[in-house]
């Protein structure tokens, strides 16, 4: 497992929390919060794109 620094969650109304994480390399992870030995990984700007999509219910659907 990568050593990955976690950044603090992304919440929709207190659940559904996400978080982005990096590591030493530069690659983006991301994670459902409390989670984070389950993650996927992308570009951060991928990821972070998604995370904002999410919250501004754009992707609903998908939670």
């Amino acid at each position: 497992m990568p050593d990955i620094t976690w950044e603090a969650p992304f919440c929709q109304d207190a659940s559904n929390c996400f978080r982005i994480g990096t590591d030493t390399d530069g690659k983006a992870y991301i994670a459902v919060s409390g989670d984070e030995a389950n993650y996927l990984t992308d570009t951060r700007e991928a990821l972070r794109t998604l995370i904002t999509d999410i919250k501004a219910g754009k992707a609903d659907h998908l939670l």
